[in-house]
């Protein structure tokens, strides 16, 4: 049975050798990847070449993506080539890209490498593509698993963002964690049942367990 994990950060290009991207290591997903390999499914791992963790993916077919755009492409190449299972959207993507780049003096500025004596610059963002909202049309028999990485409000203020994410984007669970949830992570899964997991090490069991069941 095959299985999809995405890991990682994205990064959007500010010019040819500067860019916008995320604090993320990939580490969770490589973790989880490894274990889903473990548990005896067939594993694409799409990993973001910007991913600074260390740790070998095992048994897993690895797949790097650089941008949103290509993650997207490369998703919508294995939903055409493959069967797959599940989905678990583990990455941590750009919500902004590059629009233009501005002088001081209001000039667009196009150089394959920005002069960095040139004084200051205006960085013009426009939203980035929501991978999320585009997995069910992609996969539409596939389980699907979200994540949300919140830092404001309190705990109940992150689970309604949780919940809306499955209803809006159609998936069937969502990963939360981030400051506004505190230490470890929750699994949200319709209709309102919270499993609260210690770790990454404990999450990833968890989620390979879970998914065995699910697809039994």
């Amino acid at each position: 049975m095959k299985v999809v994990v995405t890991a990682g950060p994205s990064y959007e290009p500010i010019d040819a050798v500067r860019r916008l991207t995320n604090f993320s290591t990939g580490e969770l997903g490589v973790r989880l990847a490894n274990q889903l390999a473990k548990a005896g499914f067939e594993v694409f791992c799409l990993r973001g070449i910007a991913a600074t963790y260390a740790g070998a993916l095992e048994n897993c077919c690895h797949l790097p993506f650089s941008t949103n755009d290509d993650l997207l492409a490369q998703l919508t190449s294995l939903s055409g080539a493959h069967e797959i299972a599940a989905l678990f959207h583990a990455a941590a993507l750009c919500d902004f890209k590059m629009k233009r780049v501005e002088d001081a003096d209001g000039r667009a500025l196009d150089s394959p490498k920005i002069d960095s004596t040139g004084g200051a610059l205006t960085l013009h963002l426009e939203p980035a593509p929501k991978v999320i909202g585009q997995l069910r049309a992609l996969f539409p028999r596939a389980t699907l698993v979200g994540w949300k990485y919140e830092l404001n409000g309190t705990r109940q203020d992150a689970l309604v963002r949780a919940w809306r994410q499955i209803e809006s984007n159609r998936t069937d669970a969502c990963v939360l964690n981030g400051q506004a949830w505190g230490s470890g992570f929750a699994f949200c899964s319709p209709p309102k049942r919270v499993n609260d997991l210690r770790d990454k090490a404990e999450l990833a069991c968890f989620l390979a367990d879970w998914l065995k069941e699910r697809v039994r």
